[in-house]
């Protein structure tokens, strides 16, 4: 509902909202936008006299700001119905449906078609890294929508999907999910035989060969059809778009060859891990060709993609332990999401936290294969049921007996209730090295930070609301402040001590190259290691992003970063000209040296 504010906000509209609930990252891009939100559900919220009121699906006709709207002769109106009457009518609508994948897909295709300058709109279910928000209005003629499969209102209890008018289609997996609304698998098959039939005879479906249910789907096209899967999934007949992969370069990357019809149609890198992912990149790789995106044009993109908040995101990392945020509810997106970063982690150990707070999650319809996906961690963790009074009793999920159904198999688990206790817990069962990775929905009362401060001194990405005192860091350490605005965020890595942000550093990145700059430590927190810390971390995260060359520019530190951490002094006539040109090299004294570290 967020990013739908974004694009009404967007397109000149006036926008306030209500909600118990809101958090990052959608509350940090609200309150960037300007768009109000009222903390709690009451009467006195519609004062300001909007013209329709868009109604969220978890909503009766009994809520109070419903019965207020009725009352007060507001019309009533719904997510995809807006964004079909207001965005999608005029424009050519890609949409990306199906149980598993659809956000990272949406983000990819979204992406690829705004990197290759073709101005797409979209509207995410997630966050583009790359793009800091999850919508977009653009000039072109492309809306890149991701298409969900649950209800659009209390009166209108069709599958969101049905309001997006596709001409171009992926659709990914078709699974059971959503069971709060769909009675039985055969009803979720018919919602998206339903979308399939929706596409014009001179549309396209792009769809998943390896999902027997989305292949189930197909049969209902009237347009063309083109499958995709994994080359070694050994799906017969041949698809149509094929990958395989070729090398992991790092423990955050994947190299991959995609051949159409049988024919090399080139080699690609994208900062995901998976089989899942490669097959994600795949589908958006089969559009973007539709909608005219060369394969050179894809291929930049996917070097440049930076992932999705809240999938397999890095939220910091704390004493060598790196804590991952993800959003998977659903087992077979736990099981691939462990697969993933069982190759990431290495040697290390890979626990994982769960908390079950969906609506799917907290009832017992997958009680025996979530047994199943989290057998791929080394421990887990599973909390209390979120909200537990919302599920009749006899068809609750059970903590315990997951818990008791891993230890049977000769996985360590345990239920823990409280977050207080699973972060003590699970904070003197980790060492350097190992990998905490947690799934939730919501904000799981702020676990992730909980646990990199209990481990002490954590690194993680900097915050919107946090760039003040970033800035106030730098401007202690000498350093431009000013130069560092709130929209530069994702850019900053911070250091904390004792809960305080005591250090910074940004890394900067023109394609296979990039720029390490403003390294800034407090006076008083200088010799603690913090600065060898930052340049480390930013060291590792130009690798996760595909970068081959980091460069700085330095007056007093050059031995520094060549004792600590490998960098060398060279001719500024070799630097990268995306990087000679950018204004962090340009506006710095001749007199500092240029370093480069290869990587």
């Amino acid at each position: 509902m967020g990013a739908l504010a974004g694009l009404l906000k967007a397109a000149g509209h006036d926008v306030r909202g209500s909600d118990d609930h809101v958090y990052p990252p959608m509350s940090d891009q609200l309150r960037a936008l300007g768009v109000p939100v009222f903390e709690g559900f009451r009467a006195e919220n519609l004062d300001w006299g909007p013209d329709q009121v868009v109604v969220g699906n978890v909503n009766r006709r009994d809520h109070v700001e419903v019965v207020a709207a009725q009352a007060r002769g507001l019309g009533l109106t719904s997510f995809p119905a807006v964004l079909e009457e207001l965005f999608l009518a005029e424009r050519h609508s890609i949409v990306v449906a199906g149980t598993h994948g659809k956000t990272t897909t949406t983000a990819l295709l979204a992406f690829m078609l705004f990197d290759a300058g073709r101005d797409p709109s979209f509207l995410v279910g997630g966050v583009p890294q790359n793009l800091g928000k999850g919508y977009r209005l653009g000039k072109g003629p492309h809306f890149v929508v991701e298409g969900d499969e649950y209800d659009s209102a209390f009166f209108d209890k069709g599958s969101k999907f049905f309001h997006y008018r596709p001409r171009t289609a992926i659709l990914t997996s078709v699974e059971l999910d959503h069971v709060d609304i769909f009675a039985s698998y055969a009803e979720v098959a018919a919602a998206f035989k339903k979308f399939v039939a929706l596409i014009p005879e001179t549309g396209l479906l792009v769809v998943c060969a390896r999902s027997a249910g989305a292949m189930e789907a197909a049969v209902a096209a009237r347009c063309r059809v083109e499958t995709y899967a994994m080359k070694r999934a050994g799906v017969t007949p041949t698809p149509m778009w094929t990958a395989e992969i070729v090398e992991t370069p790092s423990a955050t990357r994947t190299t991959f060859l995609v051949e159409r019809n049988g024919e090399s149609y080139g080699k690609f890198e994208v900062g995901l891990l998976g089989e899942h992912n490669v097959e994600n990149a795949l589908a958006a790789i089969a559009a973007a060709a539709s909608a005219g995106v060369g394969a050179d044009e894809v291929d930049r993109a996917l070097r440049r993609f930076g992932g999705v908040k809240r999938r397999q995101e890095m939220h910091g990392v704390a004493a060598g332990v790196t804590v991952i945020d993800d959003y998977a509810h659903h087992p077979t997106a736990v099981q691939s999401t462990l697969t993933a970063l069982r190759r990431r982690v290495g040697r290390g150990k890979l626990v994982a936290i769960y908390e079950p707070r969906s609506a799917t999650s907290r009832r017992a319809t997958f009680q025996s294969q979530f047994a199943d996906a989290f057998a791929g961690a080394d421990e887990v963790v599973v909390s209390k049921l979120w909200n537990p009074e919302g599920i009749p009793t006899e068809h609750r999920f059970d903590p315990d007996k997951l818990a008791a159904d891993l230890r049977s198999r000769g996985t360590a688990a345990r239920m823990i209730p409280d977050v207080a206790a699973i972060v003590a817990h699970v904070t003197e069962r980790v060492q350097p090295g190992d990998m905490v990775v947690v799934f939730t929905t919501g904000q799981f009362e702020g676990i992730h930070d909980k646990l990199l401060d209990r481990l002490g001194d954590p690194v993680r990405p900097a915050r919107v609301e946090e760039m003040p005192r970033v800035r106030a860091v730098l401007d202690a350490a000498g350093l431009k402040g000013k130069d560092v605005g709130d929209e530069r965020a994702g850019d900053v890595l911070v250091v904390l001590d004792e809960g305080k942000i005591v250090g910074c550093v940004t890394v900067e990145v023109f394609d296979d190259a990039a720029v390490l700059r403003l390294l800034g430590v407090i006076p008083e927190r200088r010799g603690h290691g913090f600065g060898w810390m930052l340049a480390d971390h930013a060291v590792a995260r130009a690798r996760e992003k595909g970068v081959r060359r980091l460069y700085l520019l330095t007056e007093t530190a050059s031995d520094f970063f060549a004792e600590k951490v490998g960098f060398r002094a060279i001719d500024r006539a070799t630097i990268d000209a995306a990087v000679a040109a950018s204004p962090s090299f340009r506006e710095t004294a001749r007199s500092a040296v240029a370093m480069r570290l290869d990587l």
